[in-house]
């Protein structure tokens, strides 16, 4: 993740792209903005299968996902506006993600933060349940 919360944290540091969903906005299509947006690149443009949710702290994480071609090396992450330090009353840019990198599934289930874990086994069981016999 981005900003200054997470500087320099690592293991239990990373997330999924994410956001709210708008009103009447369908949660599919959400997921694809909220990709596009964070990543700065364009969504693949497959069909995107429900992982499900997790709750991550007060909030809940609705995730997808869909394949596609994407070389982390184009990323162009958006960016979020926050007061920075806090009660300064100075507004400050900051990227909306810091990198990302393709991650083996061990590795990348220690570098998520811990409530988005359980998304990983749900990849992978959709991947076997759709992978030709």
């Amino acid at each position: 993740m981005g900003g200054p919360f997470w500087a320099r944290k690592d293991e239990g540091g990373w997330s999924i792209p994410k956001g709210e969903l708008d009103a009447d906005e369908d949660p599919a299509a959400a997921a694809a903005r909220e990709f596009a947006e964070e990543l700065g690149v364009p969504a693949p443009d497959g069909e995107w299968q429900q992982l499900g949710d997790v709750r991550s702290g007060s909030k809940v994480v609705s995730a997808w996902a869909a394949e596609g071609d994407l070389d982390v090396r184009t990323m162009v992450p958006g960016t979020f506006t926050l007061e920075w330090p806090p009660r300064s009353g100075r507004l400050q840019e900051f990227p909306e993600l810091d990198r990302a990198e393709w991650l083996d599934l061990e590795t990348a289930r220690l570098k998520l933060v811990s409530s988005q874990r359980p998304l990983i086994d749900r990849l992978v069981e959709l991947l076997e349940a759709t992978r030709p016999a």
